[in-house]
C-alpha cells in the first residue's frame, strides 16, 4: 500500500471540516487551555513559507494539550482594516472591502491546505461591522471613564462629574499637569466655579479626563499627495512615493490616555512570562524615571523655563539648555538677531518624523539668542533648540551637563559652547560621575554628601525655594489613535459646537459609507469629509488606526456571535487569558501595550474577570530568505556565472528561487521569467549557470520567497509541518532551504513502511513487544512530552526520526508499539497520524485519543558496563546485570578470556567489586 500523502490529507480535511473536529465548546467540565496566534493582516501575496512558523508552532501545542485533555480554544481571524489594506487596493484600483475579502479567501485556503486545527466557526474579521460594533463600544468605555488616581483604575465619567461638583477638583488634579484653564489661567477650580462654567467649558475640562480624548496633534502632511502620512511612508522630509516634501501640520487627533496606566503596565510585567527581552523592551519604552522639574527664570523677560532631569545635583555643572523645536517659549525668547536662523532651523525640523530625530547621527541645533538663570549661582546659561530634544518627552526642554554626559559634551563641542572645567579639559567618552564633584567644588551644603543624598538636598532646595518639585516621569507617551483614512473603524463620535458627544449604544455599530473613491478630506481631514450624508450629520471623520481591531480581538474569539455584549461574562471567566501567545516581536511595544490597557481598562469597569490578556508570549524568530543573484555584464543581455563574474563589469540582480535548483540556473525559465531577460545569453561554467547567493529578509520584492502551497503539494503537508519545525528553534531566526525537506519527507515514509510494504502491503501484527521495543516507545514518549511542553519542538523532529530508525532496525511492526507512536506524532504530522490509525482498526479519531503515559520501568537500565582492571590497568569492560551478586560477577569475570590471559593462572590476592563502578583484581 503506497504513501498517497496528497490523497490521504485531502480526504482528512474534509472529514474533519465534515464532522466539525476543531469545534470548540464553552460549557465544558475539562480544564481550559487557550492558545492564540497574533492574527495576520490578509495581504494580497498571500503566504510565504515565513508566515506559517508560529502558525505550525501554536498548531502543535493545541493538538498536544488536547491529547493530554484540556478542552483547547485554537480560534484564527484576520486583521482587516488599516493602512496596508487601504494602500494596496489603492495600488490595483478595487475597493478595500473587495481587495481584503479576496485576500482572505487566498489566506483560508492556505491556512486549510496546510491543515491546521482552528475552530473556524469562531473566525472574526476586524472590517465586519458585527465585529466593530463592540470595538466601537469599546472606546466608548473609554471615552465615557477617566482614570482615578486615588483608586487606581478606571472608573465612569459620573464619578468625576460628581465629584466636580463637591469639591471641584482638588482631588483630581488634570492629567496633564501643564494644563490650564483657559478662563481663568489656573490648573484648579471650585464646586461652584464647575456649576457655573457653561457646557462646552465643562466638557472641555472632562476631555482632559477621558481614557480616549480629542486634542490636537501634529502629522505629516503631503501636499504633493494630499494625504497625512504615517511615519514610515516619509523617507527625509518626503513622501516615499513620488518623493513630494512633507511637513507637520496641526490636526485634531485622537489618544489614548495609556499614559495614565504606565504604573500598572510596568508592574504586570511581574505576573507575565514574557522573555526577559520583551520585559526590557516594554519597560524602555515606557521608561519610567525619578527626578525633579526645576524653573530657570528667563534673563531679562518674564516666566521661567522648566526642565525635567532624572539628575538634579549635576545643576552646578549646566552649561546650556536645548528644548525642542516646537516648544511654546521658543517664539517669546528668541532674540531679533537669531530670529531668521530660528525660523530656518524649526522649518527644517518640521519635514522630518520623530523616528528621525531620534535617529539621526548628525549634530544640528540653533541658538535662540536667550538665557536663563542657574537659581544656585546666577550663572547665564545660553537656550538653544535642536532635534533630539522631543516636545513629547518631558518639558520639552533640558538642561545640559557636558562635563557628565557625552551627547551634551558632543553639542557643545560642535557648536564652540563653553564647558565648565570640572573633570578636566575634554570629555573621554567614558561614563562620567560628574555629580560629585560638581556638587563638592560648587556648593557649601553638599559637602562630602554621596550621589543619592545629593540628590535629596537639591530637590529638597528647590521645593523651599519655590522653584522644583519631585517628579515621576515617562517616556512614553499617549498613543496617537486617529487616521486620516478611510479603512478603518469609524468613529462613535458626533460633533455639535465643537463639543464631541458619543452616539447611544443603540446606534452601534456606526458602518463605514461605502464608497468608491476615497481621497484626502481638506486641509488633511480623512476622506470622510467628502461624503455629505456623513458630514451632515457631523460625525467624526477620523477613522480608528489599524490597532484598534486587535487591541481586543482575544477576547471576540471566547463568544464569536453574541450581539448582546462583546463576550459574555461567564463565558470570559471561563477561558480568562490566554494561556500561550504567539507572534513576532515586532509588535513589542505597539500590539501588546494597547492590548495589555485596554484588558485592563475592561477588568477596571467590571466587564472581564482579569487584568492582563497574555500568560505566556512565545516570540517566533523569522524565516529568512536564501536569495538568488545573477550576474549580467554590464550594457548587455549576456549574465556571466558567478565564478566567473569577477572578470567582467557586471550588475548583481536578484532572480527568482523557483527556477534556481540549489544554486544552478534554470536557464530556459530565466528567459521566460521576464520579458527583459527573453534575449539573455549565458557564460556558463562547467556547462552550468552558477548564481550567487546571500540570506536576506523573505520578501517578495527580493524574489526569495516560496510558496508553501508548491511545497504541500510536492512533499505533503505533514512533511511541511515537521520541516518547519525541524529547521530549529521556534524563537530563533533561520534560513529557508527546501533541499532539507527530503529528509523530513523521506522519514515519513519510513514510517509509513513500518505499517504497510508497497509490495506485501499490510506489515503491521497484534504480537506482544519486546523489552527492547518498549525501551525505544518509552524513550521517545518520555523525550516527545518535554520537548513539545517546552516548544522545542526541532529536538522532537530528531527524536522521532530516532525512534522510527531504531524500530526499523528491530523489526518492530507491532501495534502496540506503534499506536502510542501514532498519538505522539499526531501533533506534528496530523494527517498521516489520522490515516494509520484508522488502518489499525480504530474507530474514533487519533484527535481525541489519550497521550501515551511514560513508564519509568521501561527505561531504567538494568544492566551496567564495568571497567574490569588487573592490578589497577583498565584491561577490559563488561555488561554486568545490576542485580547480581559479587559472587555471580566474580564467577562472569573470570570466565572473561581476557581477564585469563592477563591473570595467567596466578593466585588471586584481591578481588575489588564496587557496585555500580568498578572491577579490580589483585593478583
Amino acid at each position: 500500500m503506497e504513501y498517497d500523502f496528497r490523497k490521504i490529507e485531502q480526504h482528512w480535511q474534509s472529514q474533519w471540516k465534515r464532522t466539525n473536529a476543531y469545534k470548540v465548546a464553552n460549557d465544558t467540565t475539562k480544564p481550559k487551555y487557550y492558545v492564540l496566534d497574533m492574527f495576520p493582516y490578509p495581504s494580497g501575496a498571500g503566504l510565504h513559507v515565513g508566515h506559517p512558523l508560529g502558525y505550525i508552532s501554536s498548531d502543535i501545542y493545541a493538538r498536544f494539550k488536547r491529547l493530554k485533555g484540556f478542552n483547547v480554544l485554537h480560534p484564527m481571524g484576520y486583521d482587516a482594516f488599516g493602512l496596508p489594506a487601504e494602500q494596496y487596493a489603492i495600488e490595483h484600483g478595487v475597493h478595500p472591502a473587495v481587495s481584503t475579502d479576496k485576500n482572505i479567501d487566498t489566506f483560508r485556503k492556505q491556512l486549510d491546505n496546510i491543515g491546521f486545527c482552528f475552530d473556524w466557526d469562531r473566525e472574526v474579521r476586524t472590517s465586519d461591522a458585527s465585529y466593530y460594533k463592540w470595538t466601537q463600544w469599546i472606546f466608548l468605555q473609554l471615552f465615557n471613564s477617566f482614570y482615578n488616581r486615588t483608586t487606581a483604575k478606571a472608573e465612569p465619567i459620573t464619578v468625576l462629574t460628581a465629584s466636580f461638583e463637591k469639591e471641584g477638583n482638588s482631588i483630581h488634579p488634570f492629567p496633564n499637569g501643564q494644563y490650564k484653564l483657559e478662563a481663568t489661567g489656573k490648573a484648579t477650580f471650585t464646586a461652584d466655579e464647575w456649576k457655573a462654567f457653561d457646557e462646552a467649558t465643562q466638557q472641555a475640562i472632562l476631555m482632559e479626563y477621558r481614557l480616549s480624548y480629542c486634542g490636537v496633534g501634529e502629522v505629516n502632511w503631503c501636499e504633493g499627495l494630499g494625504t497625512v502620512l504615517a511615519n514610515d511612508e516619509v523617507i527625509n522630509g518626503v513622501s516615499e512615493r513620488g518623493g513630494f516634501p512633507v511637513v507637520k501640520k496641526k490636526l485634531r487627533q485622537w489618544y489614548l490616555r495609556i499614559t495614565e496606566y504606565a504604573d500598572r503596565l510596568l508592574e504586570g510585567l511581574e505576573r507575565v512570562d514574557f522573555s526577559d527581552a520583551m520585559k526590557e523592551m516594554q519597560g524602555n519604552w515606557i521608561g519610567k524615571s525619578y527626578g525633579a522639574e526645576i524653573d530657570f527664570a528667563i534673563d531679562g523677560g518674564s516666566g521661567a523655563l522648566k526642565v525635567y532631569t532624572t539628575r538634579p545635583d549635576t545643576i552646578f555643572g549646566v552649561d546650556f539648555m536645548v528644548v525642542a523645536p516646537e516648544h511654546e517659549l521658543i517664539e517669546q525668547i528668541t532674540t531679533a538677531d537669531q530670529k531668521v536662523a530660528v525660523e530656518e532651523y524649526i522649518a527644517y525640523v518640521k519635514s522630518r518624523s520623530d523616528r528621525e530625530r531620534m535617529a539621526e547621527k548628525k549634530i544640528s541645533g540653533c541658538f535662540t539668542g536667550a538665557y536663563v538663570l542657574n537659581p544656585f549661582n546666577g550663572h547665564k546659561v545660553p537656550v538653544w533648540i535642536s532635534e533630539y530634544v522631543l516636545a513629547g518627552y518631558g518639558t520639552g526642554a533640558i538642561m545640559a551637563v557636558p562635563c557628565g554626559d557625552e551627547r551634551d559634551f558632543k553639542f557643545a563641542q560642535h557648536f564652540n559652547i563653553p564647558v565648565t572645567n570640572i573633570i578636566g579639559d575634554a570629555f573621554d567618552g567614558q561614563e562620567a560621575n560628574a555629580t560629585k564633584d560638581a556638587v563638592l567644588q560648587n556648593s557649601d551644603f553638599l559637602n562630602g554628601v554621596g550621589m543619592k543624598e545629593a540628590m535629596t538636598i537639591v530637590i529638597d532646595k528647590l521645593v523651599e525655594m519655590g522653584i522644583g518639585k519631585r517628579k515621576v516621569n515617562f517616556k512614553m507617551r499617549d498613543a496617537a489613535f486617529s487616521r486620516q483614512r478611510y479603512w478603518g473603524e469609524p468613529f462613535p463620535i458626533q460633533w455639535k459646537n465643537g463639543i464631541a458627544y458619543p452616539l447611544s449604544e443603540s446606534e452601534l455599530p456606526l458602518e463605514l459609507p461605502h464608497i468608491e473613491k476615497y481621497g484626502p478630506g481638506p486641509e488633511g481631514e480623512g476622506p470622510l469629509a467628502n461624503v455629505s450624508e456623513w458630514t451632515a450629520r457631523h460625525l467624526e471623520t477620523n477613522t480608528m488606526p489599524g490597532y484598534a481591531g486587535s487591541s481586543w480581538y482575544f477576547l471576540r474569539y471566547m463568544d464569536p456571535h453574541n450581539n448582546d455584549t462583546f463576550c459574555d461574562r461567564k463565558i470570559s471567566d471561563y477561558w480568562g487569558q490566554v494561556d500561550v501567545y504567539i507572534g513576532g516581536t515586532e509588535h513589542a511595544v505597539g500590539h501588546l501595550l494597547y492590548s495589555r490597557m485596554w484588558t485592563k481598562v475592561l477588568y477596571d469597569l467590571g466587564h472581564i474577570g482579569h487584568d492582563e490578556p497574555y500568560k505566556k508570549l512565545i516570540n517566533q524568530g523569522m524565516i529568512q530568505g536564501s536569495s538568488r543573484f545573477v550576474y549580467r555584464v554590464r550594457g548587455t543581455h549576456k549574465y556571466v556565472s558567478s565564478g566567473l563574474a569577477s572578470q567582467y563589469e557586471t550588475d548583481k540582480l536578484h532572480v527568482d528561487v523557483n527556477i534556481v535548483d540549489g544554486f544552478e540556473l534554470d536557464t530556459e525559465a530565466f528567459k521566460k521569467w521576464k520579458p527583459d531577460f527573453a534575449e539573455a545569453e549565458f557564460i556558463l561554467e562547467d556547462g552550468k549557470y552558477i548564481c550567487d547567493s546571500e540570506v536576506e529578509k523573505m520578501s517578495k520584492s527580493k524574489f526569495n520567497t516560496v510558496n508553501p502551497d508548491v511545497l504541500v503539494e510536492k512533499y505533503g503537508a505533514d512533511t511541511f509541518r515537521m520541516y518547519e519545525m525541524f529547521l530549529g528553534p521556534v524563537e530563533q531566526s533561520k534560513p529557508w532551504d527546501t533541499k532539507g525537506i527530503e529528509g523530513v519527507h523521506r522519514f515519513l515514509r519510513k514510517l509509513w513502511r513500518l505499517f504497510f510494504d508497497e509490495v506485501k502491503g499490510k506489515v503491521w501484527n497484534e504480537e506482544k513487544a519486546t523489552d527492547a521495543e518498549l525501551k525505544v516507545l518509552h524513550k521517545t514518549i518520555q523525550k516527545i512530552e518535554k520537548d513539545t511542553e517546552a516548544f522545542s519542538y526541532n529536538t522532537a523532529v530528531s527524536a522521532f526520526m530516532v525512534c522510527v530508525n531504531e524500530l526499523g532496525d528491530l523489526k518492530c511492526n507491532k501495534r502496540e508499539v506503534l499506536q502510542p507512536l501514532l498519538i505522539l506524532l499526531t501533533p506534528y504530522a496530523p494527517h498521516v497520524a489520522e490515516e494509520l490509525w484508522k488502518e489499525l482498526g480504530n474507530t474514533t479519531s487519533i484527535l481525541d485519543a489519550s497521550y501515551p503515559v511514560f513508564e519509568e520501568k521501561y527505561v531504567a537500565e538494568t544492566t551496567k558496563e564495568y571497567p574490569v582492571s588487573i592490578n589497577g590497568k583498565l584491561r577490559t569492560t563488561m555488561s554486568i546485570d545490576l542485580n547480581a551478586t559479587q559472587e555471580e560477577v566474580e564467577a562472569l569475570v573470570f570466565a572473561n578470556e581476557i581477564v585469563q590471559k592477563w591473570v595467567e593462572g596466578k593466585p588471586v590476592k584481591k578481588f575489588i567489586f564496587v557496585k555500580g563502578k568498578m572491577i579490580n583484581v589483585v593478583v
